[in-house]
């Protein structure tokens, strides 16, 4: 086979300097040198000059259009062939375990992922934060730490960027520095490229879980007690409407998975979402994605207009991954007109931050309209508010569950049922507390009663206190 790679930013792989690799940056492209003390150590296959020698000569060797006509196990073997080839032909000692290695590192950089694949396989990692090509951050169980992985360069990483937004129809270059995607699995990425990034590339990425996590698992974690659990459970079965609060990373996703697990198997549900990661198990659901604008500025979808769409599809219920802005009205207006039990998260602190952010993300697409008819709209609509939090200790724990009562002349009534109170920590390092628990008759308990749930929910806050 003959022809040449060119890498992300255009550079023909057989111009690369045989110097290049994976622990030396190319000075003009990489502002910031890798760091000494974590750097990674050369893989054994050979000297590092001749890997990255044999590398590009190998990258020389194979056609792009070939490359993409071959299954990865026929191009594993095909690289395998021409590694052999070429080290025979340079004198370079490999074994065969170091061909392999090699080869492997090389079919991943052309169809994989490189350097995140190992991260995206390990399930203990959450998160994956790469700011530029040699630092990559990862969280596992709730720490974040500096992980060994690391890329060629910015062409190497700007590579892998641009695999993933072309994957699921998107763009990403210094024409259009930022885009969110998904991987293959589901996995939530955040892409900025330079110049808005300084250092090369970053990548967010919050992975997709894939165990399924309900509230059996839930209580086994230490994010719920048992007895919230059971009343969230009642809450998704009698149609209440719901809104999950948090910050980045706090666990809202999860919380809304959990709880869409309870709906009905014969309900038609419609969710919306920026980048698609809610993990629906019923039979009739329809998923709808934003669309960015094309090159043009043109073309764009966003939550809100899909929100609107959503209403006309005849939904028993509609889920907004993320609620940020405008559509926050249009949701209002969903679980007014009878699409009880419609879901949805935010990024607030505490339930009572919530409600106003709420009311917030209304007057940005609705600014005439008066404070208290928003708030009218609000506590109509909305009947609990699960408010999440990634504590010190790793664990993310559901520490408000509170109740929309009404309306007190302009001020939002709010009632918690659950309260978590910190009561210190233990040898481990792990968080103690409790839960304040609140028995009184909720402003909801007519759907309650209409769904024979009343008595099982008035159980279960005996059972919390027991």
């Amino acid at each position: 086979m003959s022809g040449t790679v060119r890498t992300a930013f255009g550079r023909r792989a057989s111009e690369a300097p045989a110097s290049v690799t994976a622990a030396v940056p190319v000075a003009s492209e990489a502002p910031l040198p890798p760091p000494r003390p974590e750097r990674t150590p050369e893989p054994a296959a050979g000297p590092p000059r001749a890997r990255s020698e044999l590398r590009a000569l190998c990258l020389t060797r194979i056609d792009p259009a070939t490359v993409a006509t071959l299954s990865p196990e026929a191009l594993m073997g095909e690289v395998e062939r021409i590694i052999a080839e070429i080290a025979d032909a340079q004198r370079i000692g490999l074994s065969g375990r170091e061909q392999r290695e090699l080869a492997a590192e090389l079919v991943d950089d052309m169809l994989g992922l490189g350097p995140l694949a190992p991260l995206l396989e390990d399930e203990t990692i959450t998160d994956i934060m790469v700011n530029g090509p040699y630092r990559v951050f990862v969280e596992q169980r709730g720490k974040v730490s500096l992980s060994p992985a690391r890329f060629r360069d910015n062409a190497h990483l700007g590579g892998i960027a641009q695999r993933i937004a072309a994957a699921v129809g998107r763009r990403i270059d210094e024409s259009s520095p930022m885009v969110d995607a998904r991987l293959a699995d589901g996995s939530r990425v955040n892409i900025v490229f330079p110049p808005l990034a300084l250092n090369g590339p970053c990548l967010s990425i919050r992975k997709f879980a894939k165990r399924k996590v309900d509230f059996a698992q839930m209580v086994i974690n230490g994010s719920v007690p048992p007895a919230m659990a059971r009343v969230l459970e009642i809450a998704a079965r009698c149609r209440l409407n719901v809104i999950v609060s948090g910050g980045t990373g706090s666990g809202k996703t999860t919380m809304l998975n959990a709880l869409s697990r309870l709906i009905a198997l014969d309900e038609r549900i419609v969710t919306v979402e920026d980048a698609a990661e809610l993990q629906l198990q019923q039979p009739h659901v329809v998923r709808l994605e934003t669309r960015p604008a094309n090159l043009e500025g043109r073309g764009e979808i966003n939550q809100r207009d899909l929100v609107r769409n959503a209403l006309r599809m005849r939904p028993d219920r509609i889920i907004l991954g993320e609620c940020r802005g405008a559509e926050a009205f249009d949701m209002l207006q969903a679980m007014n007109t009878g699409h009880d039990g419609s879901m949805s998260t935010i990024h607030a602190n505490n339930t009572r931050d919530a409600v106003t952010r709420v009311e917030n993300m209304v007057l940005m697409g609705q600014a005439n309209l008066p404070g208290r008819a928003i708030r009218t709209q609000i506590v109509s609509a909305v009947d609990l508010i699960v408010q999440v939090e990634r504590m010190r200790d790793g664990v993310r724990r559901v520490i408000q569950l509170t109740e929309v009562q009404g309306l007190e002349g302009d001020v939002v009534v709010l009632h918690d049922i659950f309260q978590w109170v910190y009561e210190g920590e233990d040898l481990d390092g792990k968080l103690k507390g409790s839960y304040r628990i609140s028995r009184a008759r909720p402003a909801f308990a007519p759907r309650l009663a209409y769904f024979e749930l009343e008595r099982a929910w008035m159980a279960a806050l005996e059972t919390a206190e027991g």
